[in-house]
């Protein structure tokens, strides 16, 4: 029950508090690891696509095996100094690990400035949380991307450590988000990083597929909370969740296309390179600024529903065995 305690303070946390900047983030920590050691495996294996390959498999391999490492010995380390330590501990990296607020801050920011009619600002703004271009982007194509990022994210940032934080606590969450972070970085298919970066990838979407498609699915009753529509999500998920080249990414993305009843995704271009996409959604109206409310609302209620759920069952496993 533990682990339950744990996962339900750290998720009020975040919700209350997000992550203040003044605060030290764990995640933070993990990338500066991630830039000393691809520095250091570029220098020690050949600049050949092997090369590249088998350093980028030993930077997966140090890096999620060190962010998994040193959180589990802290924690046993704190527990054997007072328990209430270890339980501090885990529910403040748990606080951390979780993004639903700041996700939903970061997608106001850009809502306030599309409806101020400053497009410059909504493109800087926008940049902190996608990857693609930018500079370039109008303001449906900004909400657009603001509405898939925020479901996309639901996934990555809030229910994809949720999952594995039920399953084997702080410990397995920090292994999660290593292993995402290391996509975020290394994960490109450009010139630097096609071989180099990918085992980042692939496991990254080895980590993701199970906790995207249970986004995906309760996407569809968070909906129905949300006030949006339901059965639309579920028939979007179902028809479009594999339009998509990512494994995972269309499954929460053809949901809340559904739920809010738009058109999502479409080209886009990376580091100057332009990426045709197919798209997910029916397009039954035109895009508009309180659909990145919208879609927000969706995130949150998933979220929610999803952490009653993981709870549940975690509940429910120990008084069976116990």
């Amino acid at each position: 029950m533990e682990i339950v305690w744990v996962l339900l303070a750290g998720f009020a946390l975040d919700l209350l508090l997000g992550d203040p900047r003044w605060m030290p983030h764990p995640v933070v920590g993990i990338g500066r690891l991630i830039t000393v050691c691809e520095r250091f495996l570029r220098r020690i294996f050949p600049d050949t696509p092997e090369g590249k390959r088998a350093g980028g498999f030993f930077l997966t391999l140090t890096v999620v095996g060190v962010s998994t490492a040193v959180p589990a010995a802290a924690i046993y380390g704190a527990g054997l100094v007072d328990m209430r330590l270890k339980y501090g501990l885990e529910i403040f990296w748990c606080w951390q690990i979780f993004a639903a607020r700041s996700l939903n801050r970061a997608a106001d920011r850009v809502r306030a400035e599309v409806e101020n009619g400053d497009i410059s600002a909504a493109r800087k703004y926008l940049s902190w949380i996608v990857g693609r271009d930018t500079a370039k982007l109008n303001f449906s194509q900004i909400i657009r991307a603001v509405c898939e990022t925020v479901a996309e994210n639901c996934s990555d940032g809030v229910i994809a450590p949720m999952f594995y934080m039920a399953i084997g606590g702080v410990p397995a969450g920090f292994f999660y988000k290593a292993g995402n972070t290391l996509d975020s970085m290394v994960g490109y298919k450009n010139d630097r990083y096609i071989d180099f970066g990918r085992a980042s990838a692939r496991f990254d979407d080895l980590l993701n597929f199970v906790p995207a498609r249970i986004t995906g699915f309760m996407m569809c009753p968070g909906a129905v909370l949300a006030g949006l529509d339901g059965k639309a999500a579920f028939r979007i998920f179902r028809r479009d969740r594999l339009r998509h080249a990512s494994p995972n990414a269309g499954n929460p993305e053809s949901a809340c296309a559904g739920a809010l009843g738009v058109r999502l995704l479409g080209d886009a271009s990376y580091f100057g390179k332009k990426y045709r996409k197919d798209t997910v959604g029916d397009d039954l109206r035109p895009i508009e600024a309180e659909d990145i409310t919208r879609s927000c609302r969706l995130m949150l209620t998933t979220s929610a529903l999803c952490l009653g759920l993981m709870c549940g069952i975690r509940t429910l496993v120990f008084l069976f065995l116990f």
